[in-house]
């Protein structure tokens, strides 16, 4: 049986029964516009409805049968037709099967979304029933089973129920780095530090690039950032949210007193026999410190340029660029696409002993051994601007700037190139061609900015295939013209693939990500386009004709080698 479409909204009926008010309602309202979060989850979550009171409304009102989820039986069958990320993303459950339709336990059974995503990734038909929010969460943690952290978790939480007054007692002062490669050596840890073990550790267990600690009214929300999304995690109450904040302020050397001002902080923890540093942001919002962590692993970072998987002109370009003696290297892309690796990795083929490589940086992300790197100090004066004309009288040969944010910094960096340096930066331009025009509109003069610099470069990341449930796929003809997609000489045997999905990829298809490059070379006859000032447009046009391959060329070169999908080409690439 197919979902019901109901004539009533959840919120005119929640009115009309007289269940919430009309403040309440638009206040939690606002909540999930801004938050993303289930409006009934939000209701049941601050209080103004009970879980029964919401069950009730759906069951009488609207006609949605109810469940007791704590006492059904459901069969590994059933249970694995639906992805762990998709129920708790929805918090829902796949409770049977009975001929093409598949009977689906919501916490929303009128999510339209949720109900389009399951039946597009099983094929059955969505028969929605409703359950009890608190029922959903303890089974998909129980028949899903959420693993040696999942325990823990609720071992802190029942902890922290009997502990609730002690949790401003632990001591603040310098701290030893600690080690999360067992959660358990925390045991007898107070709550609070347990907790944040735990939400680290979860980070570097599932391979996330950033942890998100976001405050509600009367929820905390956990998000990590895994292959470039944010996937959400178990949450703990919102009176931990102000004690959790301080341990991780603590950890990071900020200060804990200081709630109004955002601040920025560092700390390091030793995981599996390395270190993985985090970089810390804080930032206050209506309902408490918002906190961001930044996953800086050096143990799993390549520095080795051929190893990043470039197509072969723009590793060709890169190789001759950075034999070069003086110019600017530039890399351009949105935050979280790879520049900075892609900068390191330059930097590790360029670090030799007869070499003086100096970086300014904010924050400085990985430590290199034989690189003089310089933390910029914004609140004294010491901006990236002043820095570089400090580092210039080092004797440096080679300069890397973290970012050209103004024209100053930009007009400091040019001269730098000019007078003999190899000078390596990231700024913020769609495409490689946008380089000239952006450096122009800074009020760098064209003649300088077509003699100083040496690369363009834009970087993308897009997803990679899971190895486990790679399948071959067959693209008709009218589809590769339409994508302008022309055969490589270089690729023997093209194979187009997507991801059926399993238990290593989470169902998704994808696991872990490729970086994407174009890089143009400040050729001749672009030299002139930059003198009169043209369009990154006309740019790219005469790049192209020079031999440059653009980001929708070389990601489809990583499509017809089964790296990655059409799909990831055509949701991070334009046409060319």
């Amino acid at each position: 049986m197919a979902i019901k479409m109901h004539k009533k909204r959840l919120p005119e009926m929640l009115l009309e029964e007289g269940l919430v008010t009309k403040a309440q309602l638009e206040e939690c309202m606002e909540l999930h516009r801004s938050s993303g979060q289930s409006l009934p989850l939000l209701l049941v979550g601050m209080g103004y409805l009970s879980e029964a009171e919401m069950v009730v409304a759906y069951s009488e009102n609207l006609s949605v049968p109810h469940i007791r989820v704590a006492n059904c039986s459901i069969s590994k069958e059933v249970l694995a037709q639906v992805p762990e990320t998709l129920a708790r993303q929805y918090l829902m459950l796949p409770v049977s099967i009975t001929g093409n339709t598949l009977t689906l336990a919501m916490a929303d059974p009128l999510n339209i979304m949720a109900i389009d995503d399951v039946r597009m990734v099983t094929r059955y038909e969505i028969e929605p029933v409703v359950a009890m929010i608190s029922e959903l969460r303890d089974a998909i943690d129980r028949l899903y089973g959420g693993g040696k952290a999942a325990d823990l978790y609720k071992t802190i939480m029942s902890t922290t129920e009997n502990r609730e007054a002690d949790l401003d007692a632990f001591e603040i002062g310098k701290e030893e780095v600690e080690n999360l490669s067992e959660l358990e050596a925390g045991a007898d840890d107070e709550p609070i530090r347990r907790l944040v073990r735990l939400i680290l550790y979860t980070g570097l267990e599932r391979a996330a690039s950033d942890i998100h600690i976001e405050p509600f009214e009367k929820a905390v929300r956990i998000r990590y950032r895994i292959d470039g999304a944010l996937e959400e995690a178990m949450s703990p109450p919102k009176t931990l949210h102000p004690n959790l904040v301080a341990r991780l302020k603590i950890l990071a050397g900020c200060r804990i007193d200081e709630h109004r001002l955002p601040q920025d902080g560092r700390s390091r923890m030793r995981y599996n026999d390395r270190d993985v540093d985090f970089r810390v942001a804080f930032l206050p919002t209506k309902y408490g410190e918002k906190v961001v962590l930044r996953v800086l692993d050096q143990g799993s970072l390549s520095l080795d340029l051929d190893n990043l998987g470039f197509e072969p002109q723009p590793m060709e370009a890169f190789r001759e660029a950075l034999k070069m003696p003086h110019g600017m290297i530039l890399m351009t892309g949105p935050t979280g696409s790879g520049k900075t690796t892609t900068l390191y990795s330059a930097l590790h083929r360029l670090n030799k002993v007869t070499t003086n490589i100096v970086t300014v940086e904010d924050p400085i992300e990985y430590e290199m051994y034989g690189v003089n790197q310089v933390q910029i100090r914004q609140k004294i004066g010491f901006t990236f601007a002043e820095a570089l004309r400090q580092i210039l009288r080092q004797d440096p040969d080679i300069v890397m700037v973290g970012e050209i944010r103004d024209s100053e910094t930009a007009d400091v960096a040019v001269k730098a190139a000019l007078t003999g340096h190899l000078v390596l930066s990231t700024l913020h331009t769609n495409d490689a061609s946008g380089v000239f025009p952006r450096l122009i509109d800074m009020g760098v003069e064209p003649f300088l900015v077509q003699s100083s610099v040496a690369l363009a470069a834009a970087q993308r990341l897009l997803k990679r295939v899971c190895s486990e449930c790679r399948q071959s796929i067959k693209v008709p003809q009218d589809v590769l013209e339409r994508i302008q997609y022309k055969p490589f000489n270089y690729i023997e045997k093209t194979n187009f693939v997507r991801g059926g999905g399993c238990s290593k990829c989470k169902e998704t298809g994808y696991k872990g990500r490729v970086a994407v490059v174009e890089v143009m070379l400040n050729w001749p006859e672009i030299q002139p386009l930059v003198l009169r000032r043209a369009s990154g447009h006309e740019i790219k046009t005469q790049a192209i004709q020079c031999g440059m391959k653009t980001l929708r060329q070389n990601s489809l070169a990583k499509a017809a080698k089964g790296i990655t999908t059409i799909d990831q080409v055509l949701e991070h690439t334009i046409a060319d």
